[in-house]
């Protein structure tokens, strides 16, 4: 259980919501204050978790930039990759029935009526390969998917995942410090229309 918002989750929470939607300087500002302050194997996910919510240029921007800020090369071999399909299925499965706990199986047919590819991409890539991933936990992770989401503006997927970071585990003072985290980078309107939609995920 995450039960508070300690000062290094509320700077990675923080990066997430710029790398997702920063302009340049903004996103190379929160890369250089994460350096010595979020330990790196956390922003390495979160850069590499940005792809989903965010695009690949704004994911391969980030990896570059942060290579530029520490020095360091990237890694030779993906060491947390979940390469096995049936693997990746079984993780994905069990990582999406987490964040959205009584609404998953509502969640699979919705998304299957959509197109069974996105249903499947869903599991497999989204879950499965990528927030599976083992060096970062998935209350963390879902707090970042949260700062994306507002920051995106994607306000079904941001009522979702307020759902799924209590789901996995982050106490409700957690996301509404994460809230507070990311509530100056965004417009008074968001700002508002947010904390009705937490209300709502509470059912106050």
């Amino acid at each position: 259980m995450l039960t508070a918002l300690d000062d290094e989750t509320a700077a990675l929470v923080h990066l997430a919501a710029m790398l997702a939607g920063g302009s340049e300087a903004q996103v190379r500002a929160a890369l250089t204050a994460a350096l010595g302050t979020v330990r790196s194997v956390w922003v390495e996910e979160v850069i590499l978790q940005t792809y989903l919510f965010a695009g690949f240029p704004r994911a391969l921007n980030s990896a570059r930039e942060w290579r530029r800020i520490t020095g360091e090369k990237g890694p030779d071999v993906d060491a947390f990759g979940i390469d096995d399909p049936i693997e990746r299925q079984q993780k994905g499965e069990a990582t999406c029935a987490a964040v959205y706990g009584r609404f998953y199986e509502r969640l699979r047919v919705n998304i299957h009526e959509l197109h069974p590819a996105l249903d499947r991409w869903m599991v497999e890539e989204g879950y499965g390969k990528v927030l599976s991933r083992a060096p970062l936990d998935l209350a963390r992770r879902e707090l970042c998917v949260v700062a994306a989401c507002a920051i995106a503006k994607q306000d079904r997927q941001l009522h979702s995942h307020l759902h799924g970071a209590l789901h996995a585990g982050a106490s409700e003072a957690t996301v509404t410090a994460a809230l507070a985290v990311i509530a100056p980078l965004l417009e008074p309107d968001d700002v508002r229309r947010y904390q009705g939609l937490w209300a709502r995920v509470l059912g106050k």
